[in-house]
């Protein structure tokens, strides 16, 4: 306690006398050279620098490739010579799906439904809305008077996209002529674009397909002397995922189930 006490009056005694600092044990000669501070050695480990992540490329369609598609689809007399075509296609997707999906249904029921480009199911068995969304379709129709073998069924991009994403404009240009020699050959009444893609494909963009859907559009087809009537729709994945949905499929098949009767 007594040595508390004695360091306790030197500290008061400091204090008064104006120190403001603690001072080192022995003193420092403020005239002697002094070796400049050493920096921090850098990190010589090389770095590593992850490149950003693009968006995806979109390349313009090759004259050449236009060119052998328009003339590929034109030298099919049928719809047989027309899959045979596609299939023979030298589309990169061709070599990265299962199977070429070509149309199926009746080519002379007047009514053809155009999706974007098949699923997982459709890949896997070559047949167009099958599995789940076929399910779908198939339920949905038919509670509107609607039947597959009543109508055809066609896919815009006939090969699944490698992991299910969006067909490009290049891809979508590639198959376009084959789309417009299916309806060439078929002469529809009526046509439903489900879809997006589908839509700016074949009817022009016409404000996003959330802005079309229920609206009459038409298509222009090259050789065909009038436009064809085309109703726009979501594609069947989505018809019964909400509400809304629900709702805007079921006015969207009145309109066209009155369409047909008309």
């Amino acid at each position: 306690m007594h040595d508390l006490t004695a360091l306790g009056a030197a500290l008061r005694l400091q204090i008064e006398w104006g120190a403001d600092e603690a001072l080192l044990e022995s003193p420092v000669d403020r005239f002697a050279v002094q070796e400049p501070a050493r920096q921090a050695t850098p990190n010589l480990a090389p770095r590593v620098v992850l490149p950003a992540a693009r968006a995806p490329v979109t390349r313009a369609l090759a004259p050449s490739a236009a060119a052998t598609a328009q003339a590929r689809a034109a030298r099919a007399d049928d719809l047989a010579a027309l899959h045979a075509a596609l299939d023979a296609s030298d589309s990169p997707l061709r070599a990265t799906a299962s199977h070429t999906v070509g149309p199926a249904g009746n080519p002379q029921g007047g009514l053809v439904l155009i999706g974007e480009a098949p699923g997982p199911d459709d890949d896997r068995s070559g047949q167009a809305y099958s599995g789940a969304t076929g399910r779908v379709l198939d339920r949905v129709l038919a509670s509107a008077g609607l039947a597959r073998e009543a109508l055809l069924l066609a896919f815009l991009v006939p090969w699944r996209p490698p992991g299910g994403r969006a067909p490009s404009e290049a891809e979508i240009g590639l198959c376009l002529p084959f789309m417009h020699r299916l309806l060439q050959l078929t002469r529809p009444q009526r046509v439903v674009l489900m879809g997006g893609q589908a839509l700016r494909a074949l009817a022009g963009d016409a404000g996003g397909i959330r802005r079309a859907q229920g609206k009459w559009l038409e298509i222009v087809v090259p050789d065909l002397s009038q436009p064809v009537p085309a109703l726009a729709m979501l594609p069947p994945e989505l018809w019964l995922s909400s509400a809304n949905n629900r709702s805007a499929t079921w006015s969207g098949l009145m309109m066209l189930k009155a369409a047909l009767e008309n």
